[in-house]
Parts: structure tokens; C-alpha cells; sequence
């Protein structure tokens, strides 16, 4: 488990253990020289941990005893430990860095695009003309390392087996990115991914009509562990929405089960990509 999911799982636990004792985020805060709203960042798991904090907390909350406070303890500190992403710290935005760890921490990676081939589904080249559209003016080497940094999050997913589960929208694969030899590589690099077992790739065709609702790319992404729930991620110009709470992740676990029943079939899809391809 990477350092956001352990910061989730440390929150929650906080939080729990917080609410038994039936003390308030208020009084919570007071007691470690902070306010309400340092607690609900620590619950939430949007902030590392000062250990001097949490064994404060553990103390407020009647943990006394070093066995049951060690275990929490442990997770705080690894917690704490930077991810993978820090080195590009300079490139990503706090918005992001958020999601990169949960991407890397995911079981599951749920996805439906509408406008690009998902990041994690690019070519280099593909992905090198997506981002020079997004960065226009950038230097180049800033440019290369955007690239190397999107790399890395395909070399993760592939490393570690998890779950991807794509539906990507006939009209993101008909634009045409980077010149119609990059967007031909890339279909070609689509039907090989749809061939993995750990890939699960639709293609939601013009054809269909269902209802959308104007919902850009939406993002769900599933835990291992039982204590952490479902998050939906959308991403927006300037920053970016976490939904944690069942009621607003529901209607996008619907919409995507929606969109996958009315989508043809994986099977279908590297029949659908060669289509694509014959026409450019």
C-alpha cells in the first residue's frame, strides 16, 4: 500500500477512534495546537502526519497502551514516506498529486473518456502531442519530463496487474493527434492493450444513444482494503473534484455500468479499432 491510501486508512482510523470517545473536531484540534479543520485534512487523509500529533490524539482518544498505539503509529510514519511522483514534484499541480496516488494505490482504475485516448493508455508520441496542446510554450524539456512522468504511470500499472477498465468515446479515437501516423500507432497500441487480461477496452460508438448527461472524464478508482471507499475523480480546467461520500459516487458507479452494458462488447473492441484505423 503506497503512502495516500495509508493516509486514508490512518484518517479513517482517527476518525473512528475520535467519534468513539465522542469528542469533537474542535476539541480535537485544541488538544494539538490546531483547528477544527487541520483534523477534518488528517481524517480525510489530505495531509501528512506530525507523529508528535497523532500520539497526542491517540492519548485524547484513550489509547494508552504502546500495543495499541504502535500498529496506528507505524502506518502514520510510513504514511509519511514521499511516493514515486516526487521527483516531478516541480510539474504537478497539489490538485494531482493527490490522484497519483491514489491511481498507484488502486485495485481498480475505472474510466470513461471522451476527448483523449486515457493517459494511461498513450503512446509516447501520442501522449507527447496531448501534452505539448496542454503546455503550449513550455520548454521542451519540461515537455520530455510531463512525457517520462506519464511513462512511468503506464510502467506501474503494467508492473503491478491491476484492474483497468476503459471506455473510451468513438470521437476521442477519430481525433486526430499528433498526425495521422501517431494516431494510427496508437489504435495499433489500443488493440494490443485490449488483449491484456488485467485491460478491459470499449468503445462507445456514435451510434448509441444514451445519456451522458454532458459528464466529462470521469474517473473511479477501487481499494483492496474494505475500510477505504470508492473515489470518483473529475478533473476540471484548473483543478480537480474528489467525491468520497456514497451518495455522490453512486451516480457515476451507474453511469459507468450504464455506459459499459450499452457499449459493444470487449470483444468487439479490436474489431472497432482496426475499423477506426482502415479509415484514416
Amino acid at each position: 500500500m503506497g503512502p495516500t491510501a495509508l493516509r486514508i486508512l490512518v484518517g479513517t482510523q482517527l476518525r473512528r477512534l475520535r467519534e468513539t470517545s465522542k469528542i469533537t473536531r474542535e476539541q480535537a484540534g485544541y488538544a494539538i495546537r490546531g483547528s477544527h479543520s487541520k483534523i477534518s485534512r488528517m481524517e480525510c487523509g489530505r495531509s501528512g502526519f506530525k507523529m508528535r500529533d497523532v500520539e497526542d490524539l491517540l492519548t485524547l482518544y484513550g489509547l494508552a497502551g504502546q500495543a495499541e498505539r504502535a500498529p496506528l503509529l507505524l502506518l502514520a510514519e510510513q504514511a509519511n514516506q514521499p511516493g514515486w511522483w516526487q521527483e516531478y514534484r516541480d510539474l504537478v499541480p497539489d490538485w494531482f498529486e493527490e490522484f497519483l496516488g491514489l491511481e498507484h494505490d488502486a485495485e481498480l482504475i475505472r474510466t470513461y473518456e471522451i476527448q483523449y485516448v486515457p493517459g494511461l493508455l498513450q503512446t509516447e508520441e501520442y501522449a507527447r502531442a496531448v501534452i505539448a496542446r496542454g503546455h503550449g510554450g513550455e520548454a521542451r524539456g519540461r515537455i520530455d519530463l510531463r512525457v517520462a512522468m506519464r511513462m512511468r504511470r503506464q510502467d506501474y500499472l503494467v508492473a503491478s496487474g491491476r484492474r483497468l477498465w476503459v471506455i473510451v468515446d468513438e470521437c476521442a479515437l477519430r481525433r486526430v493527434v499528433g498526425g495521422r501516423e501517431v494516431m494510427r500507432a496508437q489504435l495499433g497500441h489500443l488493440v494490443e492493450m485490449a488483449g491484456l487480461a488485467h485491460v478491459t477496452l470499449q468503445v462507445l460508438p456514435f451510434s448509441v444513444e444514451v445519456a451522458v448527461g454532458g459528464v466529462g472524464p470521469v474517473t473511479l478508482l477501487r481499494f483492496p482494503q474494505a475500510e477505504l471507499s470508492d473515489i470518483v475523480y473529475l478533473e476540471h480546467l484548473s483543478g480537480a473534484q474528489y467525491l468520497t461520500k456514497d451518495s455522490e459516487v453512486g451516480p457515476y458507479r451507474r453511469l459507468l455500468d450504464e455506459l459499459s452494458v450499452h457499449a459493444p462488447p470487449p470483444t468487439a473492441t479490436p474489431g472497432i479499432l482496426r475499423e477506426i484505423m482502415a479509415e484514416l
